[in-house]
């Protein structure tokens, strides 16, 4: 074994270590041109990313063995201060499970992003992420400047829960292997995910796949035509077109 008892050691250790490690790598949409892919990463179980991306992005979360469970905050690049508001994600569209055509809301009133399409149907925006996906997050957040405070409620991509008659949450499991959610950015966002156990389903958590591309011509396709929605993505364009004008104007 090498002595890492200097740094000629170390080092040599080091490099060593990296060139015995595989490093696995998500596998990318067959449908999607390469040169589109500004992302691509397999987070492992315990693991999370952080990635800022542009507006007209789409994002694809797949969960490959069928035990993902992605927790996921997304903050306003540029104004960090405006970020996912869970309780709004649900009261707005007055529906508490995500799906297809659903928004992901910030507290002024604006769309993030949207749920496009959805192969799961097995997720949460009632529960927020545990203490080990929350302390996962505060590492992804720090990377950007953002501060444990920052960190707030989240929603879940593959683990499911739905509410009985008398309040009680139940937990509904995953969805079979090989299951997407596609998400279309907005706004500029910081994407903070954390792959971990649910707070009611604590199975050990399996790869995540995270898969993002330029695609702003989705932008011109209404998620769903409820008026909810066609008034956040208003408010959305506004504050889109208000941002680029300052941008010219500095």
């Amino acid at each position: 074994m090498t002595s890492t008892a200097d740094t000629s050691g170390a080092r040599a250790h080091a490099r060593a270590q990296a060139a015995a490690a595989a490093i696995a790598t998500p596998t990318l949409p067959a449908e999607i041109d390469s040169a589109r892919i500004t992302f691509a990463q397999r987070i492992p179980a315990g693991g999370y990313a952080n990635i800022a991306l542009g507006r007209g992005t789409r994002v694809r979360l797949s969960d490959p063995a069928g035990a993902a469970c992605a927790h996921l905050l997304l903050v306003r690049t540029d104004a960090p201060w405006e970020r996912l508001n869970v309780a709004d994600t649900v009261k707005v569209p007055w529906q508490a499970y995500l799906g297809s055509g659903h928004p992901l809301l910030s507290d002024q009133g604006r769309v993030l992003a949207t749920v496009l399409t959805d192969t799961s149907g097995h997720h949460d925006a009632l529960c927020g992420p545990t203490g080990r996906a929350r302390h996962s997050l505060r590492l992804a957040g720090a990377k950007h400047g953002l501060e444990p405070r920052d960190i707030g409620p989240t929603v879940s991509f593959f683990r499911g829960v739905r509410v009985e008659r008398d309040g009680a949450l139940v937990p509904i499991g995953s969805a079979a292997a090989g299951s997407s959610v596609d998400l279309l950015v907005h706004l500029p966002v910081t994407v903070l995910v954390a792959n971990s156990a649910h707070p009611l389903d604590d199975r050990p958590a399996t790869d995540l796949d995270v898969v993002a591309w330029a695609a702003p011509e989705d932008l011109a396709v209404p998620g769903n035509d409820d008026p909810e929605y066609r008034r956040a993505v208003q408010n959305t364009e506004q504050a889109w077109a208000a941002a680029l004008t300052l941008e010219a104007i500095a």
